[in-house]
Formats: structure tokens, C-alpha cells, sequence
């Protein structure tokens, strides 16, 4: 019984443990001096709230493209996510507005409405924005499979994380990566067969 349930936990874990093992040392604080240029930042989107504004975690990526832009890691910053949302919200708007209010140029934004999920933001940047290396921007454990997803397109990814500050929504992110690697590994796989 105690062999079953080791060998379950191993196989849940199993995509997870691979995706942080070959992104590791690739991934950095945005403000480290451990990226090295890239063709753009992918933001990835996250929540809006109902008047419009962007979530915590939302801001936090929009910060932390800023913070490689300002660096001059970046030309550019990609904002890709919902063009509408399950609210009706769209993602990029609040991403542009939040990018501009921090003084990054509109010429240096892009906005991508069709990243619905981290697979198609990754397509849409290879296929649409026509960049080959990217740094993605998002909270450090969503990057592993962010970054496994960006390579699997044929993508360079690097990852750039802002400072973790909302712990039990961090808790919740952790839990969350375990079935979202899985399903990632699956359309991985799908792709190659």
C-alpha cells in the first residue's frame, strides 16, 4: 500500500519535478542580473477585476516586464491573455494601461487578446509577434511549465518572477501547477506524436 502511494505520488509529481529541473538557473528575480537578453518579455495575463483594474498577481508580471524593458533586456513587452475573459473582461487592456501608467512607450507594447491559456500565448509569440526568445513573466511557480511550454513551441525562454508578496494565493499557485503540468505535458506530447 505505502509502495502504491509513493509510486502515485511520484507519477503527480513527475511533470512538475521535470519542468523546474531543466528551467532551473534560467529562472530569476526580474530585477537579478542572472537574464540575459531576449527578443521580448511575455507577460502572461491573469486576473482583472470587475472595474477594470489589474489583480495583484497581474500587476506584478506588468511590473516585472517593465523592470526588464527599463534594464534594456527587452525592446518590447508582449501582453498576452483573455481579450475577453469568463467576466468579459480583457486582460491586455488592463496589462496596456498598467505598462503605460509605468512609463513603458506604446511602440515598445504589444498586445496579444488570444493567449487564453500559457500554450497560446507561447504560439502567438512565435507565430504572430515573430520573436524566437522570450522572458517570460510571471509569479516563479508558474514559470517552470510557462517556460516548458514556450521550449516546447520552439521558443528560448528565460523566466523573470516579481518579489513574492501574497502567500496564501502563492500556497494555492503551487497546488494548482500539479494538474496544470500535467495537462501541459499531455499537450506536449500530443503535439510530438
Amino acid at each position: 500500500m505505502r509502495r502504491d502511494l509513493a509510486l502515485l505520488a511520484a507519477a503527480v509529481a513527475a511533470p512538475q519535478v521535470y519542468a523546474r529541473v531543466t528551467t532551473r538557473g534560467e529562472r530569476a528575480s526580474a530585477a537579478s542580473g542572472d537574464l540575459r537578453p531576449a527578443d521580448a518579455a511575455l507577460v502572461l495575463g491573469a486576473r482583472v477585476w470587475a472595474d477594470g483594474r489589474p489583480s495583484l498577481f497581474l500587476r506584478q508580471r506588468v511590473e516585472a516586464g517593465v523592470t526588464l524593458y527599463e534594464r534594456g533586456l527587452v525592446p518590447r513587452l508582449i501582453l498576452t491573455g483573455a481579450g475577453a475573459n469568463r467576466e468579459g473582461l480583457d486582460e491586455t487592456e488592463a496589462m496596456w494601461r498598467t505598462a503605460v501608467e509605468l512609463g513603458v512607450p506604446e511602440h515598445a507594447l504589444t498586445r496579444d487578446p488570444d493567449g487564453h491559456d500559457t500554450r497560446a500565448s507561447a504560439l502567438n509569440a512565435r507565430d504572430r509577434a515573430g520573436v524566437s526568445s522570450v522572458i517570460v513573466c510571471s509569479q516563479e511557480f508558474h514559470l517552470p511549465r510557462a517556460m516548458w511550454l514556450c521550449r516546447s513551441v520552439g521558443l528560448d525562454a528565460q523566466g523573470a518572477f516579481p518579489p513574492v508578496l501574497a502567500k496564501e494565493h502563492t500556497l494555492m499557485g503551487y497546488a494548482r501547477e500539479l494538474p496544470a503540468t500535467w495537462k501541459a505535458a499531455l499537450e506536449i506530447l500530443r503535439d510530438r506524436v
